[in-house]
């Protein structure tokens, strides 16, 4: 059991496995872009609802992915402040390796 674990990616100190550990500031912050995004949707499906004219509905949708734009921005910040860093101050290079395949895909 120890040999399978030892051939795994090595766990990030901040993480538990595939769950990470946030701060209570972490949290707060990329809950309120979220909720942000998900009251802007709700507005969304109102103006389809009451027939709104497209190009405001086209505003509003460019606003919802700005606000995720945001949370990504946030959430990568903090992976990067935390994971990626602690990995590479434990000799753990393939952490820059696995980020930038995570920006790869990001960027499609």
């Amino acid at each position: 059991m120890e040999t399978e674990k030892m051939d795994q990616q090595p766990e990030c100190p901040a993480c538990s496995g595939r769950k990470k550990i946030r701060t209570e500031e972490e949290r707060k912050a990329l809950l309120k872009r979220l909720r942000l995004a998900e009251g802007q949707i709700r507005g969304i499906e109102n103006m389809v609802e009451n027939d709104a004219w497209c190009p405001d509905i086209l505003i509003q949708v460019s606003a919802v992915t700005s606000a995720l734009n945001s949370f990504n921005r946030e959430l990568l910040a903090c992976h990067i402040r935390s994971c990626v860093a602690d990995d590479i101050r434990a000799g753990h290079d393939e952490a820059i390796t696995d980020l930038v395949k995570m920006l790869q895909k990001l960027m499609k």
